[in-house]
């Protein structure tokens, strides 16, 4: 597998907020988003006993499979055999790619490529939709047009030079679409607010 990163810290947005976490960052996407806060273009082979000895060093048994997009490298495979060792594995992935089987969550941000593709994609739900926001971005669309989510989540993009900043606008478009829409919820990338990777 091509792996951009591997960290351990706390997941800093989405229902499971404040939880220990391996992130494993799988290099390339196939989109381009304006916002994207992630260097994802590099990385280094690496095979799946590589990753399980890099990883044996945390005592945390949750594997985070992000990017990048990780649907482009992440198979039925891979997970089968994370899962025999006993890591409970959730993935971030923008929606555009069926996910592989066995995953104990999903978090799909989707994309507007990705839009028509969610049905097909996600037959039986995910655990949450995280939907980025910003002025230049859609509001979601409703609820009865999505599959199945534990919930639905509001994200306002952050900006800046190193993009640390939350954006204020895009803040004010989640509150005023959740207030009127009280079904969604709000989702702050806390890690950012308290600077921890």
């Amino acid at each position: 597998m091509l792996v951009n990163e591997i960290f351990y810290s706390l997941q800093g947005e989405g229902l499971n907020m404040g939880r220990a976490s391996i992130f494993i960052r799988l290099s390339k996407c196939n989109l381009s988003c304006s916002f994207c806060d992630t260097e994802y273009e590099s990385g280094s082979e690496m095979s799946l006993e590589e990753l399980r000895d890099h990883i044996a060093q945390w005592p945390c048994r949750r594997i985070i499979w992000t990017g990048g997009e990780p649907t482009l490298q992440l198979t039925d495979e891979v997970v089968a055999y994370f899962k025999a060792l006993g890591y409970h594995q959730s993935i971030e992935t923008n929606g555009t790619h069926r996910p592989p089987h066995g995953l104990d969550y999903i978090t799909c941000s989707p994309k507007k490529e990705a839009m028509r593709l969610l049905h097909r994609n996600f037959p039986d739900g995910v655990g949450e939709f995280r939907f980025p926001i910003g002025q230049d971005i859609d509001l979601p669309p409703s609820i009865e047009e999505l599959p199945p989510a534990e919930a639905y989540l509001l994200s306002p993009i952050f900006v800046g030079e190193d993009q640390s900043e939350v954006d204020p606008t895009a803040v004010a478009l989640c509150v005023d679409y959740i207030l009127q829409h009280p079904e969604w919820r709000l989702s702050l990338q806390v890690h950012k607010l308290i600077h921890i990777p």
